[in-house]
């Protein structure tokens, strides 16, 4: 592994209804052994076609907004091609488009950048795959 660049994959369970999941916590627990108080930047992303990564405030109610908005422009219906899975699965597989799998953020003196309200969040609307992976990656 080089000194320039480290990566670990976080093993996370979403369950069986739809989620954003906090993952600052574990973005900073990286960070203090990858960045080692190095500046630089993290990459997270979701290998995954129906997860995104969403930079925004949790715990006064975004998170909840942010779903609910999600179901506005994706309603989980019959309306989408793609049909396998619980009934309106197909929506999942849009999320992406609007909720991108990836971010890619500051990092300073091996601290995390983000505003005061922001937070590093997995988007996951899918409730047919409770098991995602997180890949995060330091670049210094």
């Amino acid at each position: 592994m080089s000194d320039a660049f480290t990566t670990r994959v976080l093993n996370v369970t979403t369950g069986s209804a739809e989620k954003v999941l906090d993952l600052t916590d574990e973005c900073q627990s990286f960070l203090r052994e990858a960045a080692a108080g190095r500046d630089g930047l993290l990459n997270v992303f979701v290998p995954h076609a129906t997860a995104g990564i969403a930079i925004l405030e949790t715990g006064a109610g975004s998170d909840n907004d942010l779903l609910a908005a999600l179901h506005s422009l994706l309603p989980a219906d019959d309306r989408w091609q793609h049909r396998h899975g619980s009934p309106g699965h197909g929506r999942d597989h849009v999320l992406p488009a609007l909720v991108p799998p990836h971010a890619t953020l500051p990092v300073v003196r091996g601290q995390l950048e983000l505003g005061t309200w922001q937070s590093v969040c997995l988007v996951d609307t899918n409730r047919d795959n409770p098991d995602r992976q997180v890949r995060l990656s330091f670049l210094g």
